[in-house]
């Protein structure tokens, strides 16, 4: 058995989650503002997403789901899955944004299982508040070795796939380390680059 642990927004999905749902309030500007800036290493990732998440207080929690239903897949995200199943992988999901999103995707693309944050509610209504296991920046990191020692799988025996400086932390317990149209900080890390939107380029490399 072997592990591919891959990011979700950008990665497994075509874009910010965040952003779909900022647009809704009319704050997308200013929260891919921020996202740019965390996923290129210069914010610290748990304060840029305490505060762009603060910016989606007063959103329907239904909008978020309805939002989540459609997100656009990566090209290529249920080949390459399917592909590295084939290959004897689990596969798995970290994703520093929300579990909204990556539950159904993750459902939809027969990924094994996802890690990722809670958006807080009451009433239906989002209070701008933010909790997981997701939210530091060494966070990955942390978690796929608690994977590989559950599992009894090797860092030779590990494929993780990226775009932004939140995966930097889990680039360092994996042979194989992919930065899939990513911010130059991850690919300075990575093993491989893939520069078009194709996920199915990933299953040349394995």
């Amino acid at each position: 058995m072997k592990l591919a642990v891959f990011d979700f927004d950008s990665t497994l999905m075509d874009g910010e989650t965040i952003d779909f749902f900022a647009e809704e309030l009319g704050f997308k500007d200013e929260v891919m503002g921020i996202t740019e800036r965390a996923m290129a290493g210069e914010l610290d990732f748990y304060a840029s997403l305490v505060e762009r998440v603060a910016l989606l207080k007063g959103l329907p929690y239904e909008k978020v789901e309805a939002i989540c239903q459609t997100l656009p897949m990566m090209n290529g995200a249920k080949e390459v899955v399917t592909g590295l199943k084939e290959r004897g992988y689990k596969v798995v999901c970290f994703s520093g944004g929300f579990r909204s999103a990556t539950q159904p995707a993750c459902k939809a693309l027969g990924i094994d299982a996802d890690f990722s944050n809670f958006l807080h509610a009451e009433n239906g209504i989002l209070t701008g508040a933010v909790g997981g296991e997701m939210m530091y920046s060494n966070a990955k990191g942390d978690m796929i070795v608690r994977l590989q020692n559950l599992l009894g799988i090797s860092e030779e025996e590990t494929l993780v796939v990226g775009d932004g400086a939140n995966d930097l932390s889990m680039f360092k317990h994996a042979k194989i380390k992919v930065a899939f149209c990513a911010k130059p900080v991850l690919r300075e890390a990575a093993t491989h680059c893939v520069d078009v939107k194709d996920l199915r380029e990933i299953l040349k490399i394995v």
